[in-house]
């Protein structure tokens, strides 16, 4: 994969339909399934994120060119306008007319990225767990995070996929406030990174390390 920073809140990248395929996606699906094109796209990201430190943060505007061999794909994310009302590009708009879209690949991405979500998905995520998903480029990361406070109560699982571990934890709702939930974030944050890969795609092509109590395993065996 080709990745060419724009500038700070702009990404492009280029994957080959070549690419795609070795990557276990099919070529026709991408365009068609939408839980597979998110996970094409954030195991991307997640490339984007190791090369250029090109960090996910609120809304992205999403421009996808289909090519002859593989797709160009164009990232910004979106900032608070000056008076803090709304979400503005903060790429010039004749730059964004020069580039070609495929809609239904756009469209697929941009009903779960765009920052327009209507008062029904408000009130579907508030109701649904919260999972988080975290990222290490290094095992001894893990062992580290380990050893810090107020972690234990957390419900969590180790994996192994393409050369990183996979922290994937849940934060049940009659345990923690959502201002512990906030602080653990940040605990976890200084070891790892987030990943948007699935737990789905995680588990069926990755490999389990740690079933369960990742923490009190570590320090178990690494202490």
């Amino acid at each position: 994969m080709e990745i060419e920073r724009i500038n700070e809140n702009t990404v492009k990248f280029y994957i080959s339909y070549g690419d795609i395929e070795e990557r276990g996606f099919d070529r026709e699906e991408i365009w068609y399934n939408r839980e597979r094109s998110e996970e094409l796209f954030w195991e991307m990201m997640d490339e984007v994120h190791d090369e250029e430190e090109f960090v996910v943060e609120g809304p992205l505007w999403i421009q996808v060119q289909a090519l002859d061999k593989g797709l160009e794909v164009l990232v910004t994310k979106a900032q608070l306008s000056k008076d803090g009302q709304k979400f503005e590009l903060p790429i010039p708009n004749d730059k964004l007319k020069d580039l070609p879209v495929d809609e239904k690949l756009e469209e697929i991405l941009d009903q779960h990225f765009s920052p327009n979500h209507s008062d029904e998905d408000e009130i579907l995520l508030e109701e649904e767990t919260l999972e988080f998903i975290l990222a290490f480029k290094d095992f001894e990361d893990v062992i580290m995070l380990s050893k810090r406070s107020g972690l234990d109560n957390l419900v969590t699982q180790l994996f192994h996929f393409e050369g990183k571990y996979y922290l994937y934890t849940e934060f049940p709702e009659d345990l923690f406030e959502e201002d512990e939930i906030d602080d653990l974030l940040s605990l976890l944050l200084e070891y790892g990174y987030e990943t948007q890969l699935t737990i789905h795609r995680i588990q069926e092509y990755g490999k389990e390390i740690i079933s369960e109590d990742v923490f009190g395993t570590l320090r178990k065996y690494f202490n």
